[in-house]
């Protein structure tokens, strides 16, 4: 009969430390969590109106056009302006290319993409369904075969790792909610040696009529995709209002 209590006692010191323990490692989980993120990130209250508050590297991260936009996307007068052709024509595609359209939005330039790429398939990413609704939309009106649309998330774009030989972000990147994610998401989707063409308008030029966040310098690209290991190759300046920016995954990435 005394060895009962003395066993009452033992499993109540038990579990008393389990229920001490675990939630102080879990605690402590999420704040490491935390701390990393705000050392990558900063949010601020008093920001530019066109901006989330939220900062990364120096910069303010944009607000995101929403698919209410998706008729100045698809405007016809959109070619002349940013010399689509001449943007799709200088990405140097291969037949049996896999690209990802990263922020596709309507699905404009995965559209122009895919018949340069024939044996290969374009990935129509974007993380606002109503957007993947236009792009399946504009697949069976086209009657376009190799454009897939894929559901992204704010942090992560859902790729196959090492499936990728292209990304392409077309004025899409300086509105990533968490850009250091979604680009660690992109470089594991890109195959050894496989390249991110990032096309923003010109921050260096204050005259475009864009707005302010809607911009970025080659300098702040060049250093944002350099925080994810991706190495600057070539910039070509051959568009009216946007640089074009070719970046390389390295093989032993």
């Amino acid at each position: 009969m005394n060895k009962i209590p003395q066993l009452i006692k033992l499993l109540t010191a038990i579990i008393l430390t389990i229920v001490c323990v675990f939630p102080l490692n879990l605690g402590a989980s999420a704040a490491n969590k935390i701390a990393n993120q705000d050392t990558i990130y900063q949010q601020r209250t008093i920001h530019n109106p066109d901006g989330t508050g939220k900062f990364y590297m120096g910069r303010e991260i944009a607000q995101v056009m929403g698919y209410q936009g998706a008729s100045w996307l698809e405007r016809p007068s959109r070619g002349m302006e940013e010399k689509s052709a001449r943007l799709v024509n200088n990405l140097d595609l291969k037949p049996t290319d896999i690209v990802a359209d990263i922020g596709a939005g309507t699905g404009y330039f995965s559209f122009r993409i895919a018949p340069l790429v024939p044996e290969g398939k374009v990935f129509a990413v974007d993380v606002q369904p109503e957007m993947l609704n236009f792009i399946e939309l504009n697949k069976q009106e086209k009657n376009i075969a190799n454009v897939e649309p894929v559901l992204g998330s704010i942090d992560n774009p859902n790729l196959p790792e090492n499936s990728v030989d292209l990304v392409v972000m077309v004025d899409a990147y300086h509105e990533f909610a968490y850009p250091r994610e979604m680009m660690q998401g992109i470089v594991k989707a890109l195959k050894p040696g496989g390249r991110t063409v990032s096309i923003e308008y010109r921050g260096e030029n204050p005259l475009l009529p864009i707005k302010g966040l809607h911009k970025m310098t080659q300098q702040q690209v060049k250093k944002e995709m350099a925080a994810v290991g991706l190495v600057w190759k070539e910039t070509k300046d051959m568009l009216p209002q946007q640089h074009l920016m070719v970046f390389e995954k390295q093989s032993q990435i």
